[in-house]
Formats: C-alpha cells, sequence, structure tokens
C-alpha cells in the first residue's frame, strides 16, 4: 500500500500543480521559480515541494542559481527535478510489469523483433483510426501527450538540420522499466508503434535518438511546419 500513500499526496491541488511544473522542465528548477509559475508565495511553494521529496516524487539538491562561483556569488539555492522511480496502483494487484518482461525475455531470445515492430506498427494505426496521419509537430505533441509520452519542442541550430529547425522530444517512455532490461527490442517496438500513430506524409520522421532520461525516438519535420 506504499504506491497508494505516495501517490495520495498529490492529492493536495497546490502540490499536484507544483509537481507537474517541476516535472515538465526536464531540468533543475528553485523554488522561486515554482512559485511564480505556480501563482503562490515561496514559503508555500517550499513546504510543498519538501513535502513531494520526502515521499520520493521529486528529488532536492542544491546549486548556485546565478552560474557564478566564488565570493558575491551568492548561497546556494535549492533545487528539484522529477524522481526516476515510478509508482502505480492496482486493486486487486496486478503485476503486469513481470509479465512484460518475461514476455520480452522471450521474444529477444526467439530473435521476434520483426514479427514485434509489425504488431506494434499495426497497433499503432489502430489507436490512431481513420484520423489521417499528424500533418504538423503540433499535431504530433497532441497526440504524444495523449499517449504520456510528455512531448516538448527543442530548437535545432545550423548544421544539425537546417537554421531554426525544430523536433519533439519526449521526457517520459511507457514502456521504461522494460526498456532499461531489453533496450533494442523495446524501442524498436516503441519506434514502429509511433510510426503507426503518427502516420506519414512525406515530412514527419520518428527516429532513433536516445538520451538519458528521455523517450529513445525524436519526431522531426523536413518542412519545419509547427501549426
Amino acid at each position: 500500500m506504499e504506491d497508494i500513500e505516495t501517490i495520495a499526496v498529490l492529492q493536495d491541488p497546490v502540490r499536484r500543480r507544483l509537481y507537474e511544473y517541476v516535472a515538465a522542465q526536464g531540468r533543475e528548477v528553485g523554488r522561486n521559480e515554482v512559485a511564480e509559475a505556480a501563482g503562490v508565495s515561496r514559503t508555500l511553494a517550499a513546504h510543498h515541494l519538501d513535502r513531494l521529496t520526502e515521499a520520493g516524487l521529486l528529488v532536492s539538491g542544491s546549486r548556485r542559481l546565478t552560474g557564478r562561483s566564488g565570493p558575491g556569488a551568492g548561497r546556494p539555492a535549492k533545487v528539484y527535478t522529477r524522481a526516476r522511480a515510478e509508482w502505480s496502483v492496482s486493486l486487486p494487484a496486478r503485476d503486469y510489469r513481470t509479465a512484460a518482461e518475461l514476455l520480452a525475455e522471450a521474444a529477444e531470445e526467439a530473435g521476434l523483433d520483426a514479427g514485434l515492430c509489425a504488431a506494434a506498427r499495426r497497433r499503432g494505426e489502430a489507436l490512431r483510426g481513420e484520423g489521417g496521419p499528424c500533418g504538423s509537430l503540433g499535431e504530433v505533441m497532441g497526440v504524444l501527450a495523449a499517449r504520456g509520452y510528455e512531448p516538448h519542442l527543442e530548437e535545432k541550430a545550423g548544421a544539425e538540420a537546417g537554421e531554426g529547425a525544430r523536433a519533439v522530444r519526449m521526457r517520459n517512455c511507457p514502456f521504461d522499466v522494460v526498456a532499461e532490461r531489453f533496450p533494442p527490442l523495446v524501442c524498436g517496438m516503441n519506434l514502429a508503434l509511433l510510426e503507426g500513430l503518427l502516420g506519414a506524409d512525406g515530412s514527419l520522421r520518428a527516429r532513433m535518438d536516445a538520451r538519458p532520461g528521455e523517450c529513445c525516438v525524436v519526431v522531426e519535420d523536413s518542412k519545419n511546419n509547427i501549426d
């Protein structure tokens, strides 16, 4: 029942708003920034942020937010990021994680990567339904947000993809625990699922580009079409 107690910490609407803001940033944030974003006092924000840390939902540290060091740089400030741990509640108890890991292990040993990806692509197409393929990165972000990927728009400069180019990256991988144990299999499945979910119009492209702490897939638009 420990997970229920942890999740219950988010029942307070202010506390949940603070947690959601910190989680959405993908970086360390200080108390002043979080308080301003949530429209509450710094003292109240500090209380709730520390409560979230005690519950294991956030991780706290300290650093100088000025970016300077040495005399005159000011005291280190407390900063927060989302914890990597995950919690789930099921009544009655279920253990889908173990089943997923066993199935992934069996699929990997049997060399079923191609079949899994084909099934994942079909599932993505089924989830998309009769709607046409996504036509812009803005539409992509809406679709991914609905699936829990926590997408964010990334500016890409110069030689990487052309001046002012943009891409959609995802701060959350819905398959994170299993992907950590079977990365080639599960990341390939995830890519195929997103290809089916987003469709294709000739400009949008999902590809592998793993980064620590983020989903292994990035979505790009060669036409740089945001709306």
